[in-house]
């Protein structure tokens, strides 16, 4: 490749890079620079919810273009941009109002039941937003409400289950997605061929709600919102757990409590009649927070995926408790080091149209990856029979590995 070749492409991957990067705050809604900002929110046909933000940030200059200094400009607005702390926002939906205060990083939490049932032919819904004070501005937000025929709730991990990355690393996220090649890799292969088969279900227009939860700051959503398009994952409401804090003056992010489970425990109340499948990965905490959420939903797990991205022991332990567990309740949990595992388990279970499995094999194939070999255990784990699964290949390929319910006697 040419030097000119060369800076040519970093200098399209930069340019793009900073336009995502400084993608929200190109208009300011209301006056002196105050903006409502909206995430996709979720709900039911009784009840909402949705978050959004209330901050200041300088107006753009005149003839603002997608010149990289505009950019840079537009980057150092982001960064520079003030919460707007203890304002009320007003939330509108379904012939219902509901006021509610803003947070000191400036974020808002709508939970609105609608006095009107919203209507059952679409799946995302507008709900009007009004600030009033210190400046008048209105937005709109959307909730995706899935139909009626919908038959489970797919919850999902984002860092290391559907990314390869941290996705708290932005730069190293934006790189991977930008500038390694146009069909980044950063997604494991054959992972938005399977969301698809679990959004679509068995029957294949079953939307069952996708709803994905990182650890990440709010800061990443222009990304990985982009990140979800580029790859065609299913779009769903994408929750993370904190505001980090970063700013100029303040460079280091704030410590802030894990509340993953409290939000698990959140959708599990709002979607109560139905079963959930619970996606995850093995190098966090997804095993021992799962493994509680198992505990205190007896039946309510149809099956729990780990991704298996710890090649060693240190997690072992943590996956044999949430084995027992799962297994205990009567349910499945597969550890699975590639997509087609996960696809071929859930069509067992009538998660996915059979022919979906096919369809996930093909694209991790075309994206590099490989199938492993798959070890099907009927136990309730005995003391260290995962465990010896896992280590008996140190140096190859992890396996799949299949933890059921044993099988009856005679």
């Amino acid at each position: 490749m040419s030097l000119d070749s060369l800076f040519s492409r970093w200098d399209r991957a930069a340019t793009r890079i900073l336009r995502i990067v400084a993608r929200t705050v190109r208009v300011a809604q209301g006056e002196h620079g105050v903006v409502m900002k909206t995430n996709r929110g979720y709900g039911s046909r009784d009840e909402i919810f949705m978050i959004g933000r209330v901050f200041r940030q300088s107006r753009p200059h005149r003839g603002a273009d997608d010149s990289l200094i505009h950019q840079l400009r537009d980057i150092g607005r982001r960064i520079s941009r003030r919460a707007v702390p203890g304002v009320a926002v007003t939330a509108e939906f379904g012939g219902t109002q509901q006021q509610v205060s803003t947070d000191r990083d400036g974020y808002f939490r709508i939970h609105l039941r609608p006095r009107d049932r919203p209507p059952p032919n679409r799946l995302w819904h507008v709900v009007h937003l009004i600030l009033e004070r210190p400046l008048p501005v209105r937005a709109e937000g959307q909730v995706f409400i899935p139909p009626e025929h919908y038959r489970f709730v797919v919850i999902s991990d984002i860092d290391d289950t559907v990314v390869k990355t941290g996705v708290a690393n932005k730069l190293k996220m934006l790189w991977r997605l930008f500038v390694e090649d146009a069909e980044s890799r950063t997604a494991f292969p054959g992972v938005a061929a399977l969301y698809r088969a679990l959004h679509a279900g068995a029957s294949g227009d079953e939307a069952n709600p996708m709803l994905y939860v990182s650890r990440a700051p709010w800061g990443i959503y222009e990304v990985l919102d982009e990140f979800f398009t580029r790859h065609a994952i299913p779009v769903g409401p994408i929750l993370f757990l904190r505001e980090w804090g970063v700013s100029w003056t303040s460079p280091l992010p704030r410590r802030a409590e894990d509340h993953k489970r409290e939000l698990i425990r959140r959708m599990l109340a709002l979607y109560h009649e139905l079963p959930f499948v619970l996606i995850g990965d093995s190098g966090q905490r997804d095993p021992e927070g799962y493994r509680q959420v198992v505990d205190e939903n007896p039946g309510r797990v149809l099956a729990v995926y780990i991704r298996n991205v710890s090649h060693g022991s240190r997690r072992i332990k943590e996956i044999e408790e949430l084995a027992k567990a799962v297994a205990a309740a009567g349910s499945s949990l597969v550890l699975a080091a590639d997509s087609s595992a996960i696809a071929d388990h859930a069509a067992k279970l009538g998660l996915i149209d059979p022919a979906a499995v096919t369809t996930v094999a093909s694209e991790e194939a075309a994206e590099g990856g490989s199938r492993t070999r798959v070890r099907t255990l009927h136990t309730e784990t005995s003391e260290g029979e995962l465990r010896d699964v896992l280590g008996s290949d140190p140096g190859g390929e992890p396996p799949n590995v299949v933890v059921e319910p044993d099988k009856p006697q005679g």
